[in-house]
């Protein structure tokens, strides 16, 4: 993905949370992506193998994941975790979730878009968590318009208020299995979704060689 975002003549990485948690490398994953990002949030995962969320509040799998994680990044890991909040204000504003709930929301429904862009006067706001490519807009007469995104390709940014979910580079949950990501152009005014492929069977035997949950192995393949 960073190649592909480099190749696309990417300046600036902005990472949306969740950068450990379910997979097998999270030293470097998380070594990685503190070097690229120039802004960098925490999401629910993060926060759990960081010590800041009970792990009882994850699935069986998650939990297990999670605790292996932990483990495994050891304190400078968590130090690096400890260093990162769910949102990063300004404009455009970041949140994990959501501006309603920056950890746990998941904004799948117009209703739960309509109340985060109530809760967030930004013009532009990013959001993840759900890892399904979406863009909504709030028009100036308070029209909701929007919603899931069916593939890659160029969006304009036009009048109103724009709430968006570039997806997930790993384990995205669309039923396709490549890498999502986005490239935002404020001087165009622009977001184009992208979808890069990476080498799932790699990312999956290297789960089930550490012994984390087979089920987060299977769903990679199947994008879910």
């Amino acid at each position: 993905m960073l190649r592909a975002a480099r190749t696309a003549g990417v300046h600036e990485v902005w990472s949306l949370g969740d950068v450990v948690g379910y997979g097998a490398e999270p030293v470097h994953c998380l070594a990685t992506v503190t070097a690229e990002a120039v802004r960098q949030i925490a999401g629910n995962h993060d926060l759990g193998a960081g010590g800041r969320v009970p792990l009882s509040a994850f699935s069986p799998a998650a939990r297990r994941a999670l605790e292996w994680t932990r483990d495994t990044l050891g304190p400078v890991g968590a130090a690096k975790l400890a260093r990162l909040a769910p949102t990063s204000t300004g404009e455009p504003s970041l949140f994990h979730a959501s501006p309603r709930d920056p950890v746990w929301d998941y904004v799948t429904t117009d209703e739960k878009a309509r109340a985060a862009f109530d809760a967030c006067d930004a013009q532009i706001t990013f959001i993840g968590h759900t890892h399904v490519p979406s863009a909504w807009c709030l028009t100036p007469d308070g029209e909701l318009t929007g919603g899931f995104v069916g593939g890659p390709g160029e969006m304009e940014l036009g009048e109103g208020r724009w709430l968006i979910n570039p997806g997930a580079v790993g384990q995205p949950r669309d039923g396709d299995p490549r890498a999502a990501w986005a490239v935002y152009d404020p001087d165009r005014g622009t977001i184009a979704f992208q979808r890069t492929p990476y080498d799932v069977a790699g990312a999956q035997n290297a789960i089930l060689a550490v012994g984390l949950p087979e089920e987060l192995a299977q769903r990679l393949a199947v994008g879910w």
